[in-house]
């Protein structure tokens, strides 16, 4: 039987007004996805978590004339960003159409996220097992793409990481299976911190990592440290997160959008000799190697 498919992109703050909508517009089912990569965790008793941007795909009899709920859509909601889809929706088996939708993926030149029910695509790549769910982004957002194609060049044989801010802690057990020593993740959500050592597990590593609240850190230095969170913070953190790394170490940052770079160098210049900045779409990586004495003095004459 085919079916009518509307689809539109809203904000956490309009999804359950759009949702009510639908519904009284004889919608038969109605589903909510992440717009981005933004990973959910367990919320408190009560509370019903939602991403900030959402896809919401509302699906309806094959005879339903659309155009006046499009109409009263856009009246209503005007905030609706990336325009409202219809589509007409053959019959299908949805359990592998959905499976269909997830393939490996490769970060640089090793290593690849494969969902589980999938065989790897190179037999000695390195592979991180990942399936698509609330609790891990797939690192489909370029953030966490530009994070992983990150490490998937550093030096880290032998390493010591941090993951600040690790969330479901794909950042950490990519540098584990990429042959990091040992990795701490830091998050000041307990389920983050749940679900990074579920999925350390998964991948076989958690024996080399380390995960902790930052009220619980016993701050050492490490060799590499990764932050991919927001431009705020990681401006507030500067201090701190640059005093991490030792001299002669690097540190990666994303969660910045393009026209927030230049604020969150300025904030790590000090400490750090900056690589040119990557981008990809309207998102950036800031990266940089931690000043040692050659480092510093080099930055000193370059300056004068």
């Amino acid at each position: 039987m085919p079916w009518l498919q509307l689809k539109l992109q809203t904000s956490r703050e309009l999804a359950s007004d759009v949702e009510d909508f639908l519904q009284e517009n004889h919608s038969l089912a109605l589903t909510l996805q992440d717009s981005g990569d933004q990973p959910l965790f367990e919320p408190p008793p009560g509370a019903t978590p939602l991403w900030d941007d959402i896809t919401i795909t509302a699906l309806f009899e094959a005879e339903t004339e659309l155009a006046p709920v499009v109409a009263a859509l856009q009246t209503h909601f005007p905030r609706i960003s990336g325009g409202i889809r219809v589509e007409a929706l053959e019959d299908k088996d949805w359990e592998r159409e959905w499976m269909a939708n997830y393939h490996p993926m490769r970060f640089g030149q090793r290593l690849w996220v494969v969902p589980s029910w999938l065989e790897p695509p190179e037999p000695n790549a390195v592979i991180m097992k990942l399936d698509p769910g609330l609790a891990f982004g797939t690192g489909t957002h370029p953030t966490t793409a530009l994070c992983l194609e990150w490490l998937d060049g550093a030096p880290l044989q032998g390493a010591n990481v941090v993951d600040y801010g690790c969330g479901s802690g794909i950042l950490a057990i990519a540098a584990l299976l990429l042959g990091a020593d040992h990795v701490t993740g830091v998050d000041n959500d307990p389920q983050a911190l749940l679900a990074t050592g579920q999925n350390a597990e998964r991948n076989e590593v958690a024996a080399r990592l380390t995960i902790v609240s930052p009220e619980r850190y016993q701050a050492s230095e490490c060799d590499i440290l990764v932050a991919n969170i927001l431009a705020g913070p990681l401006i507030e953190l500067a201090p701190k997160l640059s005093n991490l790394v030792r001299k002669g170490g690097q540190i990666a940052l994303s969660g910045i959008l393009h026209h927030q770079a230049e604020s969150v160098m300025n904030a790590y210049a000090p400490f750090f000799l900056l690589d040119p900045i990557v981008q990809r779409e309207d998102w950036v990586r800031i990266s940089g190697h931690r000043f040692d004495d050659a480092t510093l003095a080099a930055s000193q004459y370059k300056s004068t």
